[in-house]
């Protein structure tokens, strides 16, 4: 079925010959003075420039098409705008504005690329700063900067986020707009993604179903990865840090160039934390933990669009601050040796863009592979499993003029649950999860201020397990075969009121299916034994 609505899409683009086009003009400030050095940013793929010495500025091979652009200039407004291309050139002078505080930033969790005011779901983004992790070892507490959002920490080196009193499989985690998966069902697991390499984070509070499929009923955190240098230039940093109560050291070194069309780069970071120093001299024994990761990306951009690859490696090492670590461990350690949680992770990621005449299509898919393993005493496996996901994600934005756009997409993905090197205890038995689905989404501009949007999204999903043990076993756990089925929507505008005056409404439906851990867990995990239920429904919202 999806290979055939693949290749239905691309027998219904004419794919044709098209001359490409100029987008030029002038910045200035309030007192028609030019500014130098203002930023300009091609959004959909990610090509930046900066204006002249007399505020000058120009991109050139635009296909025909919407383009988003975005201005920026210390001290300013930043000035989104949203580019028809007809003709062969463009004029766009822009007109900054101070602003003393931070303004509105382009989005893309929310289907299309646009600004956060021009959305009817209402998304949040945290920028980061290097001097942002300063603040904590871990980087996920940074999130609860955001109104609505809080932490569950369950020590120095996991930290499960709650949005609007929804946590855990409640909320989808996106690594720059795929599904990122490693078992974060259980409250002790982290969510596995580190700070290093990322420009900001979009948070959708409440239903996103219609974009993202099940899981996303409380919300979306979605991490979006640093942009490529400015072309013909290299960047470089390297960041270090101390912190006195974990005697923890963390180092992000990166470095990475753009030509004319090509671009590339490279980070590696690390964290190594030993036991946390509590007031009056105490430590709290086994909340030691360490990190690592190595990063790589490339890519093209040409006239017709670009492509994007992207590779991480991540492990990480927690400590579990449980009664028999607490017991067994009578001085203070870096390295966890016994009752630990270990994960390793490979994640891989192509997306590409192509401007097809007045179609725009995209193409993009991952494979992850993450291992968890549990520790108990010095190199006994008590759980090893290995969690392998490919995702495919197809979206086409159909013929549209200045005020409209029409948005159809095709996602899902497919999942593997294995119990590998002979562990002693089996919590989740080996599985297969199979999740397509298909949705489209509308969005129309009326008079410049009253924006409305509404979408419709059909998925179907398919769970199969492998029965553990033997039938007189008294943990003996049958076969689970599970379909389900929803229709969600979402339904809502924006309506600009005055020039500083937003108002937004938004109506959506959300769904979760159950996950393995809920239907078929039996068995000790850490400190209880795990029961599930074969029964549970869906949950919806």
């Amino acid at each position: 079925m999806i290979k055939t609505c693949l290749i239905f899409l691309f027998l219904f683009i004419t794919v044709k010959t098209f001359s490409q086009h100029v987008v030029y003009g002038k910045i200035t400030d309030e007192q028609n003075q030019p500014l130098a050095g203002a930023n300009i940013l091609w959004v959909e793929l990610n090509k930046g420039t900066v204006s002249d010495q007399n505020g000058n500025y120009r991109f050139t091979n635009i296909p025909k098409g919407k383009v988003t652009l975005r201005y920026s200039f210390l001290g300013y407004a930043n000035h989104i705008e949203s580019v028809q291309i007809t003709g062969d050139s463009i004029r766009k002078d822009i007109t900054m504005k101070l602003s003393p505080i931070q303004s509105e930033e382009v989005v893309v969790s929310g289907g299309y690329v646009t600004s956060q005011h021009a959305n009817a779901v209402k998304i949040e983004v945290l920028k980061l700063k290097s001097h942002d992790a300063i603040v904590s070892p871990n980087f996920m507490d940074m999130l609860s900067r955001v109104a609505g959002v809080d932490m569950i920490s369950k020590g120095s080196g996991v930290s499960k986020p709650v949005i609007r009193g929804l946590g855990m499989d409640n909320i989808l985690v996106l690594n720059n707009g795929s599904r990122y998966e490693n078992y974060q069902y259980s409250n002790h697991h982290p969510l596995g993604i580190d700070e290093f390499g990322i420009e900001q984070v979009e948070v959708i509070k409440g239903p996103a179903s219609l974009l993202y499929g099940s899981d996303a009923m409380g919300g979306v955190l979605n991490f979006i990865r640093e942009k490529p240098a400015p072309a013909k230039t290299w960047q470089g940093d390297y960041t270090a840090q101390f912190f006195s109560n974990s005697w923890g050291f963390q180092n992000n070194f990166g470095i990475k160039a753009s030509g004319d069309k090509f671009f590339g780069g490279m980070r590696f970071g690390q964290k190594s934390h030993a036991d946390y120093m509590q007031g009056g001299g105490l430590y709290a024994p086994n909340t030691r933990f360490n990190e690592m990761s190595a990063k790589l990306f490339g890519g093209c951009i040409h006239s017709k669009g670009i492509n994007k690859i992207f590779y991480e490696y991540s492990r990480h090492k927690i400590g579990l601050a449980e009664d028999e670590a607490i017991e067994q461990i009578d001085q203070r350690g870096r390295l966890p040796e016994i009752f630990y949680q270990q994960f390793n992770t490979h994640f891989a990621q192509s997306q590409n863009k192509w401007y097809l005449g007045d179609f725009k299509l995209e193409l993009n898919g991952s494979f992850q592979n993450t291992e968890l393993i549990h520790f108990a005493e010095k190199q006994v496996r008590e759980i090893d499993m290995q969690l392998s996901t490919f995702q495919y994600e197809t979206k086409l934005t159909l013929p549209s003029g200045e005020k409209s756009e029409y948005l159809l997409g095709i996602q899902g993905y497919t999942q593997l649950n294995k119990n590998i090197h002979d562990a002693e205890v089996i919590l989740l038995p080996n599985a297969q999860t199979f999740n397509h689905s298909v949705f489209g989404l509308i969005k129309y501009t009326i008079a410049h201020r009253f924006i409305p949007q509404m979408g419709i999204r059909y998925d179907y999903k398919d769970l199969s397990t492998v029965s553990v043990g033997i039938l007189s076993d008294s943990l003996y756990r049958p076969s689970v075969n599970k379909n389900y089925q929803s229709i969600n929507g979402s339904a809502g505008f924006t309506y600009k009121i005055l020039e500083d005056v937003l108002f937004r409404m938004n109506v959506a439906s959300a769904f979760r299916t159950p996950n393995i851990a809920e239907l078929t867990s039996y068995g000790q995990h850490e400190l209880r034994f795990e029961v599930g239920n074969a029964q549970l429904k869906p949950q919806k919202s």
